[in-house]
């Protein structure tokens, strides 16, 4: 359950690329809050600037105006920052190096720590992470990333976050490059690694549907503007804006004919 301590707050924030005509508005004055331990879903087609606020999130990137806040503070060290927020992206072999084996890289992740364990130590929480993900550590010795399926690669940035349990994960698009089985043991390992760190999670997804079965809120993006938000029952079953309902049709439905769902497509007003 979450817990009345603000994780993240965002005050009028402004994101901006460019300069002149090619000024971009990537985040146009958007203010939320995220509290300790909730699970919130950022949703919006691409081009909606989930993904920059993803960044702003981890410090990557800083507002061009407004005020972003974690845990009452700006992010200024971006170590300290990475201690307690970490992220799983899409495409999870970008995220390895493929010249070095996947242990090895596993075991660099603990040097981010202020103080580093000793070696057993580091080898036996390397193993407790990769069965806390379901994999048994002698399938990946001696292995590189690309000797490993999407589906493996994906588990091994999760076992990645359990080594490092950090206080607050961005998800962003975790289960868009893997098949249905797969995406939904992903979700699992993802509320399991939730419970056991008491963590904060931010979903960013272009599925509503994904995020009205993960959320504990739903944040609805549009061209840099949070348009709804609320819980997943007032925003999936009761959507006010026209860019929620889009998403919402959106959703395959097996029992409708292809023509007959194009003729009932949502005409939003830009």
């Amino acid at each position: 359950m979450p817990v009345e301590t603000d994780i993240f707050n965002a005050k009028n924030v402004i994101c901006t690329f460019g300069h002149g005509k090619k000024l971009v508005k990537a985040i146009d004055n958007v203010s939320f809050d995220i509290k300790d331990q909730e699970i919130v879903s950022l949703v919006g087609g691409s081009g909606c600037g989930k993904s920059v606020l993803a960044k702003i999130m981890l410090g990557l990137i800083k507002p061009s105006s407004g005020k972003f806040l974690y845990k009452g503070n700006e992010i200024k060290n971006l170590k300290t920052h990475w201690r307690e927020v970490q992220a799983v992206f899409q495409d999870p072999f970008s995220c390895f190096n493929q010249f070095f084996t996947i242990r090895s890289q596993l075991k660099d992740s603990f040097g981010i720590f202020k103080k580093k364990p000793s070696k057993k130590e580091i080898e036996d929480r390397v193993d407790q992470a990769l069965l806390a993900v379901n994999i048994k550590p002698p399938e990946i010795e001696g292995k590189y990333p690309f000797e490993l399926s999407g589906g493996q690669m994906q588990r091994m940035l999760l076992a990645r976050i359990f080594i490092l349990r950090p206080r607050v994960l961005i998800a962003d698009e975790p289960t868009s490059m893997v098949d249905a089985c797969v995406r939904a043991n992903i979700l699992d390992y993802l509320m399991k690694i939730k419970s056991e760190l008491k963590m904060t999670i931010v979903f960013i997804t272009h599925d509503i549907g994904l995020a009205y079965y993960v959320s504990d809120r739903i944040f609805i993006m549009h061209k840099g503007k949070i348009v709804e938000h609320g819980s997943p029952d007032d925003v999936a079953l009761k959507p006010k804006n026209p860019h929620t309902q889009q998403l919402l049709d959106d959703i395959p439905d097996i029992n409708k004919k292809w023509l007959e769902r194009e003729k009932k497509v949502v005409n939003v007003v830009e």
